[in-house]
């Protein structure tokens, strides 16, 4: 901890330990959180490097008490990624001004300070809090931003000065990516994931914000659209797939072999044939987004309608049906689930799919042996009674040879 003479330290170690106790899931981030003495910053602010500016005179005005509440604060925008999150917010609607800046600090203070205090942290007289904002309490930082502008409601706050860590707005009294006690994105990362653990651990005891949090960082939502595109451009892009040789085209090559006509290679559209898993335990939500993705990603990669089919299969593969539209694929089914009976039809459709795509939630017996062509699984989370092991897990998870994208968020 970087200290100047002009500030207390025992006071402000003191307060860090108070914090500490009060938020024990907070105190890895307490004490990974490097403090510096400035006489600049108005009371407390914190830059994106993990460093938490304090004023000597703001910590000689303040009780122990409510500095640990400061702290906790600070330490909420860092673990919370606020800057981070407001340069994003600033790029997608333009906004430039240092008076936007200030609306995202206060929707991330209204964020943070909706459920920071209490429990032995008392709540300072100027937080900023969403009822004094006139909005309501539970939502993030982005929610808020959508209803705040600066009026009346924020007049009392225009001292407000959380630092880069708050707002991603570089400060004057901040000592940059070159100065003292810079902390790597990888340990502000592993800071953040104990923390989250921490916080799972002991659930019952933090607040419904941190819980969503912890959740978040310990399990991010994943972009599973996309990860499922870029799954099945890279199957029917792959070399071998859609192409043969043909000899209306000379190969470049015939030249060095007088007297031979050598045959070039000619690419054309990839056949996919999708397997629909339409039994009991897949949701009619979770297979009509599925099929929209799939329609469009399968026409976006130059596949013809006649050349991608989609099967619906339960305990037995029904009607091969061409991919005219996503919304007019007709699925049959609704009981127990062998996947291995869509796998045979579709395998012996003649000519045969170069990639076969597979939605399913994996509760079904899978082929022995590998396929001739490229596999895809886009895997739905399993329901399951909310606080049951899910003890057959493992037992019919895809088979190596497939190229599994996890769709969705588990079902509790």
């Amino acid at each position: 901890m970087t200290v100047s003479s002009a500030l207390d330290p025992d006071k402000i170690y003191a307060a860090r330990l108070h914090a500490a106790r009060a938020r024990p899931y907070l105190a890895t981030a307490l004490y990974a959180m490097n403090i510096v003495a400035s006489p600049r910053v108005p009371t407390m602010g914190v830059d994106r490097h993990w460093r938490c500016y304090v004023s000597p005179a703001f910590v000689a005005q303040r009780p122990v008490e409510e500095l640990a509440s400061m702290l906790v604060h600070e330490v909420s925008h860092l673990l919370r990624d606020h800057h981070d999150r407001s340069d994003r917010y600033a790029r997608a609607h333009d906004l430039t001004s240092r008076a936007d800046r200030l609306r995202m600090n206060l929707a991330a203070d209204a964020e943070i300070n909706d459920d920071a205090f209490g429990d032995g942290l008392p709540t300072p007289d100027d937080a900023v809090l969403p009822s004094t904002l006139w909005l309501p309490s539970g939502k993030l930082m982005e929610d808020y931003l959508g209803r705040l502008s600066l009026g009346p409601s924020t007049d009392a706050a225009t001292w407000l000065d959380c630092g880069s860590g708050a707002d991603g707005l570089p400060r004057e009294w901040e000592l940059g990516p070159d100065g003292a006690n810079v902390l790597s994105e990888q340990q502000r990362d592993a800071i953040r994931f104990r923390v989250a653990h921490s916080i799972v651990g002991r659930r019952g005891d933090t607040p419904l914000g941190w819980q969503r949090w912890a959740e978040e960082a310990l399990h991010p939502t994943q972009p599973w659209r996309a990860l499922l595109g870029a799954a099945i451009r890279t199957a029917t892009t792959s070399s071998g797939t859609g192409e043969n040789y043909t000899y209306r085209r000379p190969a470049r090559r015939s030249a060095a072999v007088p007297g031979a006509v050598l045959p070039s290679l000619r690419r054309t559209p990839p056949r996919v044939s999708v397997i629909v898993d339409t039994s009991g335990s897949v949701s009619d939500a979770d297979l009509g987004s599925a099929l929209l993705e799939v329609a469009a990603i399968t026409r976006a990669v130059g596949g013809r309608r006649d050349l991608v089919t989609v099967l619906s299969c339960d305990a037995a593969a029904r009607v091969v049906d061409p991919l005219c539209r996503a919304e007019g694929i007709p699925l049959f089914g609704g009981g127990g689930t062998d996947l291995r009976t869509g796998f045979t039809r579709a395998l012996r459709t003649r000519p045969g799919p170069d990639v076969v795509v597979v939605l399913t939630d994996g509760q079904t017996p899978w082929p022995s042996s590998r396929p001739a062509c490229r596999t895809v699984v886009g895997l739905f989370p399993r329901a399951r009674p909310w606080g049951r092991p899910d003890h057959d897990a493992g037992s019919d998870r895809p088979p190596e040879w497939a190229q599994v994208v996890e769709i969705g968020t588990p079902q509790v």
